[in-house]
């Protein structure tokens, strides 16, 4: 049970949406358009986070957006939330209150952040229309976004995302594939129209784990070539091998692929081990390992995340990015918090979450 059931329970929808995905430096943003007239914008696919909102007008700060500022007083079908309202509450300490106006303040891993009011409004997803969904209406925002980004859509499985709010109409059921092409446009999926299913399938299952937000997958291994590394994560007699389930997120809004300290030396030396390339410092001084090349083809060690019931075999998109003309980065960096399977790792790949049945499943695939 929801606490939104009463936004949505005069929602009566025959189609589900088919949604345009388009890739952005490192970030995916799903187009959208919001109110009354509808407003198109574009915004982050993000299933490590629940709300949704957008910049609006007035701004006291924010970032640069190519788009005109979403102006709340134009649209007919824009309701602010009040105070004492089950979407004010369901932030969890979050929110304040001003004139009876739910103000709320949410912030993310990589500084970001969005002050504003909650709201009720219309979204469009492709050709579907969706009342009386719960959205952020930001007046002071901050992030390192594109100039074609306008706020982030949150799908994460708390009980202000999206996909939570969308209810019956998508059963909890939704697929994406990223493209890896530099401007590529790909489709997100919703309800039956989300099934990702067939002999290259793979499929692991969701961990309940607090918060609700995160889709926590539990990681086994990770294979460089033929030497399997095993993940150690003390914990969890239930499990076998002693591995902690739920010991990875699975998040489009993250771009790099972040493990704990220790995983990420022994998968770090074992790439080493393979590599015939001179190792260089990434000019930009975000990544550790780096190679220098000059030859258009490059043979890297094929890397597989061995989740369980699932081995995800990826490829050299997947896990190395180029920095600049002549340098490969390996796409993973260490972390003391929550491990994150992100984005470029799940470039090429058909990925459908159902959380009814509490499954996510893989299949390669050409996104572009």
């Amino acid at each position: 049970m929801t606490i939104l059931r009463n936004h949505r329970a005069n929602t009566r929808i025959s189609q589900t949406p088919l949604v345009d995905i388009f890739s952005d430096k490192g970030e995916y943003l799903m187009k959208l358009s919001i109110g009354t007239p509808p407003v198109e914008t574009l915004a982050v696919v993000d299933t490590g986070s629940d709300l949704v909102w957008i910049q609006c007008k007035p701004c006291t700060e924010c970032f640069r957006q190519k788009a005109p500022l979403f102006q709340p007083k134009l649209s007919s079908t824009y309701k602010p939330t009040g105070c004492t309202s089950a979407p004010c509450n369901a932030l969890h300490g979050r929110t304040s209150c001003l004139q009876d106006s739910c103000r709320y303040t949410i912030g993310y891993g990589d500084k970001s952040f969005s002050n504003g009011y909650l709201a009720t409004e219309t979204l469009r997803l492709g050709s579907v229309a969706i009342p009386n969904v719960v959205i952020g209406c930001g007046h002071n925002n901050r992030g390192t976004f594109g100039p074609r980004v306008s706020g982030i859509v949150g799908l994460g499985g708390g009980e202000l995302s999206l996909i939570t709010q969308m209810g019956s109409l998508t059963r909890g059921r939704f697929s994406y594939c990223l493209g890896s092409g530099a401007l590529s446009s790909s489709k997100m999926s919703f309800g039956d129209d989300a099934d990702v299913s067939g002999d290259d399938a793979e499929t692991t299952a969701l961990v309940a784990r607090f918060p609700k937000t995160f889709y926590f997958l539990t990681l086994e291994g990770i294979s460089v070539g033929n030497h399997r590394v095993e993940f150690d994560s003390h914990s969890s007699s239930n499990s076998s091998k002693g591995i902690e389930e739920g010991n990875i997120i699975i998040d489009s809004g993250t771009t790099l692929t972040f493990l704990p300290q220790e995983l990420y030396n022994k998968v770090t030396a074992q790439v080493k081990r393979h590599m015939k390339m001179k190792e260089v410092d990434d000019p930009k001084g975000l990544l550790d390992l780096c190679y220098y090349y000059s030859t258009s083809v490059t043979k890297v060690p094929e890397i597989i995340f061995h989740f369980i019931g699932a081995d995800v075999k990826l490829k050299p998109l997947n896990t190395f990015i180029k920095t600049r003309k002549n340098n490969l980065c390996l796409a993973f960096a260490p972390t003391n918090d929550e491990p994150i399977f992100g984005n470029l790792a799940q470039m090429d790949f058909l990925i459908g979450y159902d959380l009814q049945n509490k499954i996510v499943s893989f299949k390669p695939a050409d996104c572009n």
